[in-house]
Parts: C-alpha cells; sequence; structure tokens
C-alpha cells in the first residue's frame, strides 16, 4: 500500500493523518455515487477510484493504491461468486489491503467464504451509514469488522474442531473477549496492563488452539464458545 507521508498543518505544526484511501467496487453506478458523497463528508475518508466489474477492479486497485475496498458480491451479469474470487485476488496481489464486502446477501456461506477469501468484514447494504463508515476505520486499522446479521451468519457456520473453553488459559479468555469487542492489540495491552507484544503472543496461541487463521474467525469462535 502507499506509504505517503501525513501533510503538516501550518497553522499548528503538527501532523495530521493521511485520509483512507478507498475504491469503491459495485455494478450499479447509483450505488456509487451514493456511497461517494456519504463518505466523502467525512473528513478522513476519501474514494479514490470506483469499478463495476472484476477486470476493472483488479485494475482500479492496482493504479490508486487504496487502504479499503468496498466489495459488492455480484458484479455484472456474472455468478453472484463473481465478488469473492474478486477478494482473493486483490488480497493475492495486495497485501495489508482491508476488503470489506458490503451486499445485499446474507447467506451464511457467502460471509464464510468471503473471509476465506481474505475479506476483513462483511456488512449488508441496509447497515446504518455511521456503522458502515465505523466499519471502513476498523478494516483500515486492520481490525475486523461485521454487522449484527452476518456475525451471526458466522457463527452458525463456523463448523467444529473448537476445543473446551478449559484449553485456553485466563489471560487467552480475557485478550479473546477484547478481541471480539474489535479492540487493536494496542487497546487490549492498555485494558490489561501488558505490552502489545505480549498481547501478540497471547493472540497467535488463542488462534492456534482455536485453529482459526484470522482474527475475524477467532471472534466468532469466542461467541460459539459462550463468550459474547
Amino acid at each position: 500500500m502507499s506509504s505517503a507521508r501525513s501533510p503538516i498543518s501550518v497553522a499548528t505544526g503538527r501532523t495530521r493523518p493521511m485520509p483512507v484511501r478507498i475504491v469503491l467496487v459495485d455494478d450499479h453506478s447509483i450505488m456509487r455515487q451514493g456511497l461517494r458523497a456519504v463518505l466523502e463528508r467525512e473528513d478522513d475518508l476519501r474514494v479514490v477510484g470506483e469499478a463495476g466489474t472484476p477486470s476493472d477492479a483488479i485494475a482500479a486497485v492496482a493504479a490508486s493504491r487504496p487502504h479499503v475496498v468496498l466489495l459488492d458480491l455480484k458484479l455484472t451479469a456474472g455468478p453472484q461468486t463473481d465478488g469473492l474470487d474478486v477478494c482473493r485476488r486483490l488480497c493475492a496481489a495486495h497485501p495489508g489491503l482491508g476488503v470489506l464486502v458490503l451486499t445485499t446477501f446474507a447467506e451464511d456461506r457467502l460471509v464464510v467464504e468471503s473471509v476465506q477469501a481474505g475479506a476483513r468484514g462483511y456488512v449488508v447494504k441496509d447497515v446504518d451509514t455511521t456503522e458502515l463508515v465505523r466499519a471502513i476505520r476498523a478494516v483500515s486499522r486492520g481490525e475486523s469488522a461485521f454487522d449484527a446479521r452476518s456475525a451471526s451468519a458466522m457463527v452458525r457456520s463456523l463448523s467444529g474442531g473448537v476445543p473446551e473453553r478449559e484449553r485456553l488459559t485466563e489471560r487467552e479468555l480475557d485478550v479473546l473477549r477484547l478481541l471480539a469487542r474489535g479492540l487493536s492489540n494496542r487497546a487490549i495491552g492498555a485494558e490489561l496492563f501488558i505490552s502489545e507484544t505480549t498481547v501478540k503472543f497471547h493472540v497467535g496461541n488463542l488462534m492456534r488452539k482455536l485453529m482459526v487463521s484470522r482474527r475475524a474467525e477467532a471472534v466468532y469462535a469466542a461467541t460459539k464458545l459462550g463468550l459474547l
């Protein structure tokens, strides 16, 4: 991703954070226009590209180097899973890119497959604007973001193999609860009065024990274990 320096405010001399760069991928231009109008009202969000087809999406991301891609799962007249393939290709080509699925489909299978394809979040299009903006910001920070229906879908679809709760240490359970609240490693460390390095150690251990590879999957494992 782009590593351009943050601009310096002449008035204060302080460095301002760079805005979150976003590419919109949706096959309805009116949907993209509406999203752009909503998102660019936020000082810290900037739409830097749009696409309506898989090939255009790949090209737009390569050209604009965004932090976040808002991705619909159904593009053009193709199959419903077009977006999943785009997600896989984008995540493979651009490590660190945050893909947030924004779609009309709330099917359990699609939520799970989106996470497996590399998406950091999944929200349905009738989500509240405030929640969408919050999800974009979370994904831009490397965190996970799901609306309530998508979270429930992930829980229902989480297959077996989750070990018993007592196999996690008390500290790992503490970290898992805070992960489920969407906190970053730094925020978890501050909450538990431990270093960020120690948090990373615990996160790695609990993810190994839960047999998941992503923080989002750990959150839903936590739900299945009754921690939420």
